[in-house]
């Protein structure tokens, strides 16, 4: 006897979930995933001068900025590109991800 009520349940629970999932609202904007700049960020796409603005950009979310933009315009000017926002994202610019220092680690941040 309590077996009926719970498939019950089940079945309108399920009902009202379908319905919604058809159911589009089509004025309703599509989410767009976001995007990254691509100005930039692909190697030799930068001039030597673009390497101060771009990495206070990459550098500004970090407690130590002196260093970062040091070594971030290091690579930058080899590379002539930097990895887009504050962290992360090197895959746009292997030379920027595979440049490593002595011990092995990433030389650019």
């Amino acid at each position: 006897m309590a077996r009926k009520p719970t498939v019950a349940l089940f079945v309108l629970a399920m009902m009202l979930v379908l319905t919604k999932a058809d159911v589009a609202d089509p004025e309703s904007p599509v989410p767009q995933p976001a995007t990254l700049p691509m100005q930039g960020t692909t190697e030799g796409s930068l001039h030597p001068e673009e390497c101060t603005g771009r990495c206070a950009e990459r550098c500004s979310a970090t407690a130590y900025k002196k260093p970062c933009k040091f070594f971030c315009e290091k690579c930058c000017a080899k590379c002539l590109c930097v990895p887009p926002g504050t962290y992360g994202n090197k895959q746009v610019c292997p030379c920027y991800n595979n440049w490593k220092t002595k011990r092995g680690g990433p030389k650019c941040p």
